[in-house]
């Protein structure tokens, strides 16, 4: 692969940290956006020849004149991963509206705002790529998590709707779907609701131990997953979604299977209303 300059939202932490070590590595150039100072110092001692950016991707009306300066100073981005998000765990009863905004803010509007700052530069250069890292959590679903699930389930969808209108221009759009991996998605990262009503107390206190108890041990290797992403975005024919871990491709080839189950048990009233 010939050297690409990257743009990497949430470079400090987790998968951005990774990719953006990796892309380093293999002699790419790394735009890394981080949301304090502290973190700007944290990314520099990791990788100093990282271009530290400090942008909030909530932040949305100043998202644009940030790539403007970006490529200014660094020059013309040819991969955005779009990795920036958290994860929200709370049963729906008991989770606030305010905190699915705050998950939906982050994980989907940031995203489409990160992304839509890219979208006319690489139209314009009839080049590019986009990786929008959503989870096997916008394929599938579990109890608990479900203001995560809903905003990766929508970011899944607009990224195939985006890759459909950007091919004709040459620009690449894949959405990355990984499992169960030791970034600290489950640990200090994740934003997790109080519990407040004793009913669910059977269904969901085993899931949430259950959840925190792996964190740390999970399968899936960041460093692996960069390596990757390297590959994808080197392919001339890139995937609509790329599931990582073998844990996203069991669940998610189950969810598949029941599917069809589904729609062939119904498939006779599914079809009574054409009229």
């Amino acid at each position: 692969m010939t050297g690409k300059t990257f743009f990497i939202t949430g470079a400090n932490s987790g998968f951005g940290l990774a990719i953006a070590g990796a892309a380093l590595r293999a002699g790419h150039t790394v735009i890394g956006t981080v949301r304090s100072e502290e973190a700007r110092r944290s990314l520099a001692e990791r990788h100093p020849q990282a271009h530290a950016v400090l942008c909030d991707v909530t932040d949305f009306d100043r998202i644009e004149e940030i790539v403007r300066q970006a490529e200014a100073d660094v020059g013309p981005v040819d991969v955005l991963i779009n990795n920036a998000g958290y994860g929200h765990e709370g049963v729906l009863e008991e989770s606030p509206l305010s905190e699915m905004q705050r998950q939906f803010d982050v994980n989907v509007f940031g995203a489409v705002a990160v992304a839509k700052a890219f979208l006319p530069r690489f139209r314009q250069r009839r080049s590019g790529f986009i990786v929008n890292v959503t989870s096997m959590g916008g394929l599938i679903t579990m109890p608990g998590i479900a203001y995560y699930c809903g905003s990766k389930f929508a970011l899944q969808g607009i990224s195939e709707v985006m890759r459909a209108e950007m091919s004709p221009f040459g620009v690449h759009v894949t959405a990355l779907c990984p499992g169960s991996f030791r970034t600290d998605w489950a640990g200090r990262s994740m934003v997790r609701t109080e519990r407040s009503i004793d009913a669910y107390d059977r269904l969901f206190d085993p899931i949430r131990e259950a959840r925190q108890k792996k964190h740390g041990a999970q399968l899936g290797d960041p460093e692996k997953l960069a390596q990757a992403v390297l590959t994808l975005v080197n392919s001339d024919n890139p995937p609509p979604q790329l599931l990582l871990g073998s844990d996203a491709l069991g669940l998610v080839r189950h969810r598949l299977q029941a599917m069809l189950r589904e729609i062939e048990d119904w498939e006779t009233l599914t079809c009574s209303t054409d009229g």
